[in-house]
């Protein structure tokens, strides 16, 4: 039941309508469809379309009144994050770089209500060329880097915070970790990135951004991403198909498929585009989709039930998110030629190459990769004691392995 009444809050939202629930909703429903939202990273754009249902209006106001005050706090942090950035982005460009920005801001322009739309980050993508000036840049602007990235030079990834202000920036050279053995493969696709960029105007401010066949390719393959690890947010599917309802005339459909098909993500883009017809109104006429993708028979509700129940980006839980080790295992394997295996040793003892990011001392002293299995278990042990730990990532990944193979991201 809360799922279906969070769809269809959410796409009222999306088509700028509200609700007319009149049945009764119990305090423990209306507890947890705002719980599912904040999970999904939506709650302003549910309570907008919900707040002046009659079943709304028979609830308790105390509680309406507190989700109320919390939206219009991340509306108001919202809006401060992207009136920010633009003056950063105004900075960069005076400074003579103009990065590509992807995701985030160029999604969220495409909503009815841009700030109902939350982004946690924005990212901007610059050649190896302009790495270097673009941190340099941003220092000057008052960010601050990740201390541990001081050696910028060695990294693909930095992120900035600026003390005082929400804003938070993530520098890439590539889009995707070039180490992954699942999917840094991906980055192949988008060496034309610079090349073939468009300009899509936001608050009067002309920003830079990928061709809209890449960057449609960049929201299924970032949102495929995610889900060989601890799962998709709703937000992503949200954007794919207002993204490929918005500029469809662009978008070249056979590269993209033929792209997806060739890292075996092409089924899970059909199951994506099946939610967005069925749930988010995503137009074969708008988004110029083919038909024989528009009308796939794959059937999308495997995904969609593994969407609402991860919540965005699959972190609903520790052991979800500990259970992409088990997916990524299997993902990495399949590319290797080796059998798909998911054990759970491989995901309590992972190679030095996938801890040292998270233990920083086996980038100088690899032999102590038996300290950091160590380390590992035990915080495992005692994540289990609240929430499942290793058991729990166990069971999902061993699930969510199922899965993959439903899509046929491995045999």
């Amino acid at each position: 039941m809360i799922n279906k009444l969070f769809l269809e809050a959410l796409q009222a939202s999306l088509k700028i309508e509200k609700v007319k629930w009149e049945h009764d909703i119990s305090s423990e429903n209306w507890q947890e469809l705002f719980a599912l939202a904040e999970a999904q990273h939506v709650l302003p754009m549910i309570y907008d379309a919900v707040y002046s249902c009659p079943a709304a209006k028979k609830s308790d106001p105390k509680f309406f009144s507190a989700i109320k005050g919390r939206v219009y706090k991340k509306v108001m942090l919202q809006a401060m994050k992207t009136e920010e950035f633009l003056k950063l982005y105004g900075h960069l460009v005076k400074n003579g770089i103009r990065p590509i920005l992807v995701k985030g801001l160029i999604c969220r322009q495409l909503y009815p209500n841009p700030d109902y739309r939350s982004s946690s980050d924005e990212d901007l993508l610059v050649s190896a060329d302009e790495f270097v000036a673009c941190h340099k840049a941003l220092l000057e602007y008052g960010m601050t880097a990740d201390p541990e990235k001081s050696d910028v030079e060695n990294y693909d990834e930095i992120a900035y915070r600026k003390e005082g202000s929400p804003l938070y920036i993530e520098l890439h050279r590539s889009l995707f970790a070039e180490k992954s053995e699942a999917y840094g493969d991906f980055n192949r696709f988008f060496k034309a990135a610079h090349q073939e960029t468009v300009t899509v105007s936001v608050s009067g401010t002309d920003i830079n951004t990928m061709s809209h066949t890449l960057h449609l390719l960049y929201l299924i393959l970032h949102a495929f991403k995610h889900f060989l690890h601890g799962g998709v947010g709703i937000r992503q599917v949200c954007d794919i198909s207002l993204y490929a309802n918005e500029y469809g005339r662009y978008i070249d459909w056979a590269d993209v498929t033929d792209k997806c098909a060739e890292v075996r993500a092409d089924k899970f883009a059909f199951a994506l585009i099946k939610i967005g017809k069925s749930c988010f109104e995503l137009s074969a006429e708008k988004s110029c989709c083919h038909a024989a993708i528009y009308n796939t028979d794959i059937d999308e509700t495997y995904l969609l039930e593994d969407i609402l129940s991860g919540g965005v980006y699959g972190g609903a839980t520790k052991g979800r998110k500990h259970s992409s080790n088990v997916t990524l295992n299997a993902v990495s394997s399949q590319k290797k030629g080796n059998a798909v295996r998911g054990s759970v040793i491989r995901t309590l003892l992972p190679s030095v190459k996938k801890l040292s990011g998270k233990y920083k001392y086996l980038e100088k002293y690899p032999f102590l990769l038996p300290v950091a299995w160590y380390d590992r278990i035990v915080g495992y042990i005692k994540e289990s004691r609240r929430e499942g730990g290793v058991s729990e990532a166990a069971k999902i990944g061993k699930d969510r392995i199922e899965l993959l193979k439903i899509y046929n991201v491995i045999d």
